[in-house]
């Protein structure tokens, strides 16, 4: 069975963005021992999850080239096939992108059981806190930032009860960032 796997930047407080929306707190330039880092994570990933809002700004940037990214993530993300969990879109406006609607677990589990790599969703926050809550990722990795920016979107928003999570790994980078691996425990 494929596994969902979470990607995620977040501040050492835990939020994945400010109250509006901002992300100007990642820490940048990434160094290249991240870049390996996240190499390795997405290899055995054929399939990127995302929620309707973070998709709308997500694919189009990937779509347009942009020119501070690497020709490789530019490639790996826009050839990539996409899907797009949403109630309130029928159809894509995208390319290489699908849209599931209905019931979370059943397109999730409906995902991991076809045939093919891992899965890898990077948010929007509504998407990520309901595939926590429903223990729906199978590995989460978050990307600490060195930065507190005491109030935003948290990634365990109405995380539901007690989520229990077993550490696998913590990497640190030379640019600061540092990538926790976790995993959640057996009931």
């Amino acid at each position: 069975m494929r596994k969902l796997k979470l990607q995620v930047q977040m501040t050492v407080d835990g939020y994945m963005s400010g109250p509006n929306g901002e992300m100007d707190w990642m820490t940048f330039p990434w160094t290249d021992d991240i870049g390996a880092y996240i190499g390795a994570l997405t290899a055995q990933v054929d399939t990127i999850v995302l929620g309707r809002k973070l998709a709308e700004g997500f694919i189009p940037h990937w779509a347009s080239k942009p020119e501070n990214e690497p020709q490789v993530a530019i490639d790996q993300m826009n050839n990539t096939p996409k899907v797009v969990i949403t109630n309130s879109l029928t159809e894509s406006p995208w390319e290489n992108t699908v849209v599931a609607g209905g019931d979370l677990a059943e397109i999730v589990n409906g995902l991991k059981a076809q045939p093919g790599g891992d899965l890898i969703v990077y948010g929007g926050g509504t998407l990520v806190s309901s595939l926590i809550a429903a223990g729906l990722i199978d590995e989460l990795h978050l990307f600490v930032n060195p930065t507190a920016i005491g109030a935003g979107l948290p990634v365990f928003a109405d995380a539901g009860a007690d989520q229990q999570l077993s550490l696998v790994a913590a990497t640190p980078f030379d640019c600061g960032i540092i990538a926790l691996h976790f995993e959640p425990k057996s009931a």
